[in-house]
C-alpha cells in the first residue's frame, strides 16, 4: 500500500498522528507527512485515512489504483 498526504488539504487535525503515530508526523508547518517504516499496519492506516476530515490522505495499491478516498 502506498501513502501520500495532499498538503494543500490537510489542516493539521493529527487524527493521523495520534492512531499511526508510526506512519505520520506533524511538520514544522503542522501538516502531516508520511514517514518510511519498514512495515505498516495497514488496518490502521485506513483508520486514520478515514479520520481525516479533510480526507487529506491518500491511499494506493501498489499497482497505483486508489483505495481511499
Amino acid at each position: 500500500m502506498k501513502v501520500r498526504v495532499d498538503r494543500e488539504l490537510c489542516t493539521g487535525v493529527s487524527n493521523c498522528v495520534v492512531i499511526a503515530p508510526d506512519v505520520f508526523k506533524l511538520d514544522d508547518e503542522n501538516k502531516a507527512v508520511v514517514l518510511q517504516p519498514d512495515s505498516m499496519d495497514e488496518e490502521k492506516v485506513m483508520e486514520a485515512a478515514e479520520s481525516c476530515p479533510q480526507n487529506a490522505i491518500v491511499l494506493e495499491d501498489d499497482k497505483g489504483s486508489q483505495l481511499y478516498p
